[in-house]
């Protein structure tokens, strides 16, 4: 799996999110389209394990974290930017989500959650806010913010 295999593989997913809500009708539509048994479930997971052990995703590490943006917001990304964080029972920082978020789940200790949910979706709306945390060990998550937009906070 290269960068641009893995581009295509998102952009199939980005274009039926573009200019879609986000909130929790949406976190149950991709729950339900794409669910943790599902092909392209386990396809995204699949090229993100392999990309985070070939270094080309999570290539920066801070704070116990290694993290990195794969895209920008692009026209082939549907606006959405990439990211991709492995985590390991840890609170990242602080931050806003402008225009919202949608994370994809992927557990590489079984159980392991990021804030309570298990391996799958969750969206958070425009304008929410969190500290992302996994706890009962260690997870790939996918970042796709609309417009690449995050605002990292002092709290």
């Amino acid at each position: 799996m290269s960068p641009s295999d893995f581009q295509r593989l998102i952009a199939g997913v980005t274009a039926q999110l573009a200019g879609r809500p986000l909130n929790a009708e949406l976190a149950d539509w991709l729950n339900s389209t794409y669910p943790a048994d599902s092909r392209t479930y386990r396809d995204l997971a699949a090229a993100c394990r392999a990309g985070a052990a070939e270094g080309w995703l999570c290539n920066r590490e801070g704070g116990g974290i290694r993290y990195g943006r794969i895209f920008k917001a692009l026209p082939d990304t549907h606006g959405f930017s990439v990211d991709v964080v492995d985590m390991k029972d840890i609170a990242g920082p602080h931050h806003v989500h402008p225009h919202g978020e949608i994370d994809l789940i992927m557990p590489l200790t079984e159980g392991a959650t990021f804030d309570g949910h298990p391996a799958g979706w969750c969206v958070y709306q425009a304008g929410s806010a969190h500290r992302p945390t996994v706890a009962n060990g260690q997870a790939l998550v996918l970042y796709l913010l609309p417009q690449g937009a995050i605002e990292f906070t002092a709290a």
